[in-house]
């Protein structure tokens, strides 16, 4: 637990189910109160809500489109009228789809980058200009992927935002970081997820994945959640600007582990 943590007001996207959920509870147990944002899942962002007040925090769940202004705004209205501040931004929503590029359509193309890097986008500017506003020595963390770092054929436009997201973390970072204001990027490998539950009850696809991971495991979204709290604390008050891959190694090229090539 993280003591300076306690009090502090933050927003989080795609709040409702998976690796969000567990870093809104996360903030939670820190004694934070938390803003959660959802797409369509009210049923999973009130039980993210009922779990953050079980552990002492305070919650409140908000329907926002994240790629659009108004969404992004009202989320940013809803910490301040509800809590009277913000310390934190945590761009988590994402979504994926997969395609050969030579048949991605536009469309699918424009939906993810509509969430995985406008919506980081548009979070991470309204949480700027509030921290710029109000002289806050806040705090930004970008949900990326180590498809940041790996190319994912079939995934061509998810590997493209989070490249972006990457990339903005590192921009934004050196833009601000003489304000005191800290961006830094969350790039889990294979989380045991509800989006991964269906692939990993096929047993091969599941020990398919297990051997592209020098530690031999599929990663729990609490150990993404931990990664986040982190990040979140003043633990971490000199690290901006990095992308912390919570990967079990999956970044590390493991087809060379054994010395071979």
């Amino acid at each position: 637990m993280y003591k300076d943590l306690e009090g502090k007001v933050a927003v989080v996207t795609g709040g409702s189910k998976g690796i969000g959920q567990e870093v809104a509870i996360r903030f939670g147990k820190e004694k934070m109160a938390v803003v959660i944002n959802y797409h369509s899942d009210e049923e999973g962002a009130n039980e993210s809500v009922e779990a953050i007040e079980s552990h002492g925090g305070e919650a409140v769940a908000v329907q926002a489109d994240v790629g659009s202004e108004e969404g992004i705004q009202t989320l940013l209205d809803t910490a301040v009228d509800h809590f009277g501040k913000l310390d934190l931004w945590v761009n988590n929503a994402g979504m994926e789809n997969q395609s050969p590029t030579h048949e991605l359509s536009f469309d699918d193309w424009s939906k993810v980058m509509s969430v995985n890097l406008d919506g980081v986008f548009l979070g991470s500017k309204a949480a700027l200009n509030y921290f710029v506003k109000n002289n806050i020595k806040g705090s930004i963390i970008n949900m990326s992927s180590v498809h940041d770092k790996i190319p994912w054929p079939t995934f061509a436009h998810y590997a493209a935002s989070k490249g972006g997201v990457k990339m903005f973390t590192e921009t934004i970072a050196l833009e601000y970081a003489h304000k005191g204001i800290r961006v830094n990027n969350l790039s889990p490998g294979a989380i045991n997820t509800d989006i991964n539950a269906e692939k990993f009850e096929d047993e091969e696809a599941k020990q398919k994945t297990i051997s592209m991971i020098p530690m031999n495991y599929i990663g729990k979204p609490e150990e993404v959640a931990a990664a986040a709290a982190w990040l979140a604390s003043s633990e971490s008050s000199y690290v901006t600007g990095t992308t912390l891959h919570v990967d079990g190694g999956m970044t590390l090229y493991p087809s060379f582990e054994k010395g071979d090539g």
